[in-house]
């Protein structure tokens, strides 16, 4: 048991690293250049960059302490253990990423796709930012800033990630209306467009790429060997299986129907073991919209004393 949480920690600090890494490459090779202007703390410690050329990751490092410090109670120790290591990683990433995308003779920012290619730019950027918090935020962990109110808000409630991220967003982007570096009014305009083009790519992607992770499928299993099939996925990939009574109208005769729920990615696996325990099984599957319980996810829906009073008033009058 403990070598395997060991091994559990080991894989997620890997896979924070390799999306600390992801993010870094996206942000400094495609939208830094471009003056792109993004949400989340690092959108904000970019904005105040440009405005006052104070150091990006300096902002980027100040803002999460302080959001550190409120959201401790929230989400435990061992949560802010990970996003503490992550945003120290980043902060030494960005800060050396910048350092490699200057150029020493002009100090300006490589521009990698050529000039008059922002928008193009912003694809590509926010695609590798988008995956890259998924992939954090997949492994327990956070970048720190925005997300730490995300994940604030969606472990008490039924919002996605994205949607959180997204509201938040739109207050950071859209103070660059006040930045008189950006020039005058249109190029500002300008920039909040592009800003929430980022907005919108980055955080779909993030939740693309969430919820094709999380996605569950139904199974229902019509076999003679419905008993070895409900052994075989029982111990070997350790799932609980219904066994449900059906009744063919064709032939009249009595059939036992398996009824599996089980995460998108374990289908080959599922497949590949009903396969080699019966080949003529009929098997059906489905995606479900969302499962909830042990093994899956948890209802994220609040319950307030209203609702328990309106449930005690209906047993009455029952």
């Amino acid at each position: 048991m403990v070598h395997q949480n060991v091994m559990r920690e080991v894989k997620d600090y890997t896979f924070i690293t390799l999306g600390l890494m992801l993010y870094t490459f996206g942000w400094c090779v495609f939208l830094l250049p471009y003056q792109i202007v993004t949400g989340g703390v690092t959108g904000l410690a970019a904005i105040i960059f440009y405005a006052t050329r104070f150091p990006i990751q300096d902002s980027y490092l100040f803002i999460n302490i302080a959001l550190l410090v409120v959201a401790l109670k929230i989400l435990g120790l061992k949560f802010m253990v990970k996003t503490i290591y992550a945003i120290i990683m980043l902060f030494l990433m960005l800060k050396y990423a910048q350092v490699l995308m200057t150029d020493p003779a002009t100090h300006q920012f490589y521009q990698i796709l050529g000039p008059d290619q922002a928008f193009m730019s912003l694809i590509i950027g926010c695609s590798f930012t988008g995956s890259a918090l998924a992939i954090v935020f997949l492994n327990n962990g956070s970048t720190g800033g925005t997300d730490i109110i995300a994940a604030c808000v969606n472990k008490y409630y039924n919002l996605s990630l994205g949607q959180v991220l997204i509201l938040v967003d739109l207050c950071i982007i859209g103070s660059c209306m006040f930045i008189p570096e950006f020039g005058d009014t249109l190029p500002r305009i300008h920039k909040c467009v592009f800003g929430l083009c980022t907005m919108v790519i980055e955080n779909f992607t993030l939740d693309y790429v969430m919820n094709a992770r999380r996605q569950s499928v139904q199974f229902l299993i019509i076999s003679k060997k419905w008993q070895e099939i409900a052994n075989a996925i029982g111990t070997q990939m350790e799932h609980g299986v219904t066994i449900l009574d059906g009744h063919g109208w064709f032939t009249g005769n009595e059939v036992k129907v398996l009824c599996i729920l089980a995460r998108k990615r374990e289908s080959v696996t599922m497949q590949r073991l009903i396969k080699m325990i019966d080949p003529n099984a009929f098997v059906s599957q489905s995606a479900v919209v969302g499962v909830y319980g042990e093994g899956f996810d948890e209802m994220k829906v609040k319950i307030t004393d209203a609702h328990r009073k309106s449930l005690n008033l209906t047993k009455k009058e029952e």
